[in-house]
């Protein structure tokens, strides 16, 4: 069983199990968070799709904890100006473990 939730601006295909990152929240790990926003849930042969929501439909997950992205690199060149600046980044990301899929 799988469904499509809805979390800020992008839409995930989740399925029960599966441990996906997240954008950052400030939460404790072990703590449950719930997803009201079900675009659509599909089994073996029946798929539901909601308009645009899909009523009575959440799915549940674990929080696991923090992790950081992969690191990008900015660098700023100014040519025959002897002028480099060069700067990394990594993104924050909230790790959760999909537990229920309920319709």
């Amino acid at each position: 069983m799988y469904a499509i939730i809805a979390d800020g601006s992008r839409q995930l295909k989740v399925e029960e199990g599966q441990e996906i990152d997240l954008a950052y929240r400030d939460v404790a790990k072990g703590e449950k968070l719930t997803f009201d926003r079900v675009l659509a849930i599909g089994g073996s042969d029946d798929v539901k799709l909601g308009t645009p929501i899909v009523d009575g439909a959440s799915v549940t997950a674990e929080i696991l904890g923090t992790t950081q992205g992969a690191k990008v690199d900015v660098q700023k060149i100014r040519r025959r100006k002897n002028s480099r600046r060069h700067t990394g980044h990594r993104a924050m990301f909230t790790r959760v473990k999909i537990e229920k899929i309920a319709s």
